[in-house]
């Protein structure tokens, strides 16, 4: 399936739903929808993200998940099933997360607040640590482990698996990923 730029471009604003099971134990926090994810309502849709091919090659998933066409019933069920959810800061879809205001990213992280109480994570990971910082004012956050929690949950800062994060490979991303995961005693 491939959009043309209208096609895709009249998505621009759209929000999808969180993808979160009853039992979610490792909450990934996107930084929000573009637009190939609103128009397939499947997080990291784009065909290229590298966030599905990070999970299967950290063990998280146990199967390849390919969401450029949408999210199939089977696939959300298996991520629900290892105890995968997602989310985003901010609600809109853009081309660009730069295109996102501060504002935007702030309250986005009352929203994640929020969703973390109700749902009660083992672990949160941010995926993208420019936008965590400006969400929450922490300028001087560094990747990985923070040595604070989140609402309860284990706080983790993990790399964005967009395309623009050259200097990220699959391999990196899974070893971080493979990280979080084994704190929420996902592996």
């Amino acid at each position: 399936m491939g959009f043309t730029r209208a096609e895709l471009e009249s998505f621009r604003d759209a929000e999808i739903e969180d993808l979160i099971g009853p039992d979610c134990r490792l909450l990934f926090v996107g930084i929000n929808p573009g637009l190939w994810t609103a128009a397939t309502g499947a997080h990291f849709a784009r065909p290229g993200n590298r966030f599905y091919p990070a999970l299967l090659r950290a063990g998280i998933i146990e199967r390849a998940i390919d969401p450029s066409s949408g999210m199939s019933d089977a696939d959300t069920q298996h991520l629900i099933g290892r105890g995968v959810g997602i989310t985003n800061l901010a609600v809109r879809a853009t081309a660009r997360a730069d295109e996102l205001t501060s504002e935007e990213l702030a309250t986005g992280g009352i929203r994640v607040r929020n969703i973390v109480r109700a749902t009660k994570p083992v672990v949160v990971a941010f995926a993208g640590i420019t936008a965590y910082r400006t969400a929450f004012g922490d300028k001087k956050a560094k990747a990985g482990r923070q040595d604070r929690d989140f609402e309860g949950a284990k706080l983790w800062i993990v790399p964005n698996p967009s395309g623009l994060n050259a200097h990220e490979t699959v391999d990196t991303l899974a070893a971080k990923y493979r990280s979080a995961a084994s704190e929420a005693g996902i592996l």
